[in-house]
């Protein structure tokens, strides 16, 4: 294809490089994008169940599905023996950690894990676990249900020491628990007293961020298509044309 003194000759493998790379940006720019709806999904259905009014939580079996983002109130008494602390939880910039404790919901032997709230490290080596404050006896909670399961990356080997735990794995918590436990997480909303914060993000967290990431990737695409164009357009050579 001739432009004046120019000609248009792509390559083979430069092209096939370029329309790899070009495909890729853009499934990662429409990814990027499916996750920033998805949190709006969550967000919705969220501000829906806030709407619902406050759901009592008893000993029965309930599902999460049907549950997630209600405010829920349940009646008992925490088993402080069995907390733990889930470490790398970050708030305001300051290191810390979320802790968990079960909850013997009164009238059975149901248990739910509840999200106390978070706490920040003692010192600056890290060397001692905070001591949280205990609430004994019989209380009520109210909290907001999320589901049980968390999946983070984690290295090999990361196994829980003692009462410091790096995730939440629940499944691995229930077998050490050795009770019957409801299949999600209360994250405590009520004030017991204990001096932890209880901040918990909204659903829709990172919306922005991820349509920024994808307004990234598409851009990326636009500049690999120019690239690809401008570095394929060669001046022809006089002595070609004679």
């Amino acid at each position: 294809m001739h432009f004046a003194n120019y000609q248009f000759r792509p390559g083979l493998w430069p092209t096939l490089a370029a329309l790899f790379f070009f495909v890729l940006t853009l499934f990662l720019g429409n990814w990027q994008l499916s996750r920033a709806e998805y949190k709006k999904q969550l967000q919705a259905r969220y501000d829906a169940m806030q709407q619902d009014g406050v759901l009592r939580l008893g000993s029965g079996m309930v599902d999460i599905d049907e549950v997630r983002y209600r405010t829920m109130e349940v009646r008992g008494e925490f088993l402080s023996d069995e907390e733990i602390l889930i470490d790398n939880r970050v708030y305001q910039t300051r290191a810390g950690y979320h802790v968990l404790a079960p909850f013997k919901i009164e009238g059975g032997d149901r248990h739910v894990l509840i999200n106390r709230g978070w706490v920040g490290v003692v010192g600056r080596q890290r060397t001692a676990l905070p001591q949280v404050k205990q609430i004994p006896g019989v209380v009520i909670l109210r909290g907001v249900a999320v589901p049980a399961q968390t999946r983070y990356f984690e290295f090999a080997g990361a196994e829980p020491q003692g009462r410091l735990w790096q995730n939440l794995d629940f499944e691995q918590y229930r077998q050490r628990f050795g009770k019957s436990l409801q299949e999600l997480v209360l994250e405590q909303t009520s004030d017991t007293g204990d001096g932890l914060v209880r901040d918990w993000p909204r659903p829709d967290t990172g919306v922005d961020t991820h349509i920024s990431y994808a307004i990234q990737w598409f851009g990326l695409a636009a500049t690999l298509v120019v690239l690809w164009l401008v570095l394929n357009i060669k001046r022809i050579n006089r002595t070609e044309i004679a």
